[in-house]
């Protein structure tokens, strides 16, 4: 079974590598395979899968970090309880993306083919940012102005 996972993952990853957009901050398959497991891991939702990916794609382009919240917890291993806290984005470790210039190491988890398409062929985008809603959707912001609103609006509770 994991044999034949693999070898599904090996060709969708293989198509949509070489059908994939023109510039993009890949050196090859592989970050384009971390990529989409932090894109997996930020958004069930297709539909916003791919202006995820062209939040970080422009992030990266720009020499901006990911800033993505499953990286640090998978840095944390077991002792993520749920809860992350600003000790915890200040930790240095290989995966996470508050700490570290560019991606991760390796992928932080299994991608959908839905993943590996948006790390590929991200949305057109001007957004530099996005915070959760609560409710499963992302609110995606050009300014940091306007994502610590949202950040206040969605995350601490506080409207504007």
């Amino acid at each position: 079974l994991l044999i034949r996972a693999n070898k599904r993952l090996n060709a969708v990853l293989s198509e949509a590598w070489e059908s994939r957009l023109g510039a993009l901050p890949y050196s090859n398959s592989y970050e384009a395979l971390t990529m989409a497991s932090i894109i997996e891991k930020e958004s069930a939702s297709n539909s916003e899968r791919g202006l995820i990916a062209a939040v970080f794609v422009t992030r990266l382009d720009l020499g901006m970090r990911l800033q993505s919240d499953p990286t640090t917890i998978y840095g944390m291993g077991d002792r993520y309880d749920g809860n992350i806290r600003r000790a915890d984005l200040s930790e240095e470790t290989p995966y996470n993306t508050y700490r570290i210039d560019g991606m991760p190491p390796t992928p932080i988890a299994l991608s959908g083919a839905a993943s590996i398409a948006a790390a590929l062929n991200p949305s057109a985008s001007d957004y530099l940012y996005f915070v959760a809603r609560g409710d499963g959707s992302h609110q995606f912001s050009r300014t940091l102005e306007e994502h610590n609103a949202a950040v206040r609006e969605h995350q601490l509770g506080f409207s504007n």
